[in-house]
């Protein structure tokens, strides 16, 4: 049974790899190896990274084409860019296509993520978020299975970020009810909600 969470909020406040890997941040076990993986990394800040965090926004779904320079002239309507830092790979030397941008003043990192997300850049719709590494407690990087958001439905999906935020538990009634018991005793609720409905006419409990 799910029990209301007063302090519940659709962001992290701070990074748990079991709470992003569920949807609305209540699972009690890991679904996938990604989670376990992340669960048991021991991962340090990368210390040759510098700058001010809280100034700094997170830069993805950039082009491959898109350089330093046209990510400076982008976010510069936004306040005064210190410096810009587009990943590349250390083999091959090619972007991979995100990037950190750092402004002089958190007002301008403000503006930056709230009017930078999802504007265009080199033909792309560019993805903005803060810095989370330096500045969300606990944080597991993507590669070792934690991260958030995640574009295919059949992968590895992470929430309590921007992009994709907890949805809000459903909260049972008091005293509790046995789901079996309303879900065999109760079609009629499942039938106006089409959303616990699968393609095959059924119906899916996980939905519920």
């Amino acid at each position: 049974m799910v029990e209301e969470m007063s302090d519940w909020t659709p962001i992290a406040r701070e990074y748990d790899p079991l709470k992003a890997g569920s949807i609305d941040g209540t699972d009690t076990r890991p679904h996938d190896s990604g989670i376990e993986r992340a669960m048991l990394a021991s991962y340090h800040t990368n210390k040759k990274v510098t700058g001010d965090p809280e100034c700094t926004l997170f830069v993805a779904r950039l082009n491959p084409k898109t350089n330093d320079s046209a990510l400076r002239k982008a976010f510069s309507q936004f306040g005064e860019v210190k410096r810009t830092r587009l990943i590349e790979d250390l083999v091959t030397g090619f972007s991979k296509c995100y990037a950190f941008v750092e402004f002089e003043d958190e007002r301008s990192a403000q503006r930056g993520y709230k009017d930078g997300n999802k504007m265009f850049i080199d033909g792309n719709e560019i993805f903005v978020d803060y810095e989370c590494e330096r500045t969300l407690r606990g944080w597991i990087p993507r590669r070792l299975g934690g991260g958030f958001g995640g574009r295919k439905e059949s992968g590895q999906l992470r929430f309590g970020g921007r992009d994709r935020p907890f949805r809000k538990p459903i909260v049972l009634p008091k005293g509790g009810g046995d789901f079996r018991r309303k879900f065999n005793d109760d079609k009629s609720y499942f039938d106006k909600n089409k959303r616990f409905r699968t393609n095959d006419g059924g119906y899916d409990r996980r939905r519920y």
